[in-house]
């Protein structure tokens, strides 16, 4: 009689790993990267940030953006199309003014032409931001504002904007961010600490 072997058993992928549906990004939270990003000049990542939450596009799809998608001649358009690679549909989406202004200030510092991709990639021989890159950059965002990286990812920013129209029943007005300190409610509105002007009232 053949004796009998145990079958190793092997750990699962997600062990230890919350898996599912990422969480999108609340206003304050936006609004505390986009303070963090503007107060260190990060220029590359506010216009990230911003577009990617404008567009509502896939990770594969925002990294191979090129400057001529978004821009014209030396002017950000307000509104963009581009042919998405999944469904191979094309999906306008708005470009909102401080998004563009962003944008504008990336492309004039990078010294960006029209045919370069607006987020080139900074390692490796990738002419563009990897989606990998992109999650890590994501990544160190929430973590910068003492959230879980493991509940947040790239298709947060994605859904962060659909989210916040649900919640309040209009466009919301996350672009508006202040320069300087601000405090939030518990129910994600932040109001200036100069003037006292809340999110949304503008």
């Amino acid at each position: 009689m053949e004796p009998m072997h145990a079958t190793p058993c092997r750990e699962p992928w997600n062990k230890g790993k919350l898996v599912g549906q990422k969480a999108p990004l609340k206003l304050k939270d936006i609004w505390a990267i986009r303070v963090r990003l503007q107060m260190q000049e990060r220029l590359r990542e506010l216009a990230l940030l911003d577009l990617g939450i404008d567009s509502k596009l896939r990770a594969c799809d925002l990294v191979r953006l090129r400057v001529r998608d978004v821009a014209h001649s030396d002017r950000v358009a307000a509104r963009a199309m581009v042919l998405q690679q999944k469904t191979q549909r094309p999906v306008q989406f708005e470009i909102t003014a401080p998004t563009r202004e962003a944008l504008q200030s990336w492309i004039k510092r990078a010294g960006l032409k029209s045919e370069n991709f607006l987020f080139p990639s900074r390692v490796g021989k990738s002419p563009h931001l990897g989606t990998r890159q992109y999650a890590r950059i994501v990544a160190h965002w929430v973590e910068e504002i003492g959230l879980d990286p493991a509940a947040y990812g790239t298709h947060s920013i994605r859904r962060t904007k659909a989210s916040l129209i649900y919640r309040r029943g209009q466009e919301p007005s996350y672009s508006s961010a202040p320069s300087r300190t601000y405090e939030a409610s518990e129910h994600g509105e932040v109001s200036r600490n100069r003037g006292g002007r809340r999110a949304g009232n503008s």
